[in-house]
């Protein structure tokens, strides 16, 4: 059997969820995965990490002119 330990998380340590999407701005996680993440089995590591390049949309940057 596969330890959960062995899929590593998707922190970077910035840390701050955007209010728009909910997000980390950091990891693209919402908080109940963030705090799932710890106790999460294998399977649903890898399932929160599957969502993820979904949710890395570019955002739109403010234009000073």
């Amino acid at each position: 059997m596969t330890d959960a330990r062995d899929v590593p998380s998707p922190c970077i340590n910035v840390c701050r969820i955007d209010r728009q999407t909910g997000w980390c701005e950091g990891c693209f996680r919402t908080v109940p995965e963030i705090t799932r993440w710890p106790v999460a089995s294998d399977a649903e590591r890898r399932a929160i990490l599957k969502a993820l390049p979904g949710r890395q949309a570019p955002k739109p940057r403010w234009k000073f002119w």
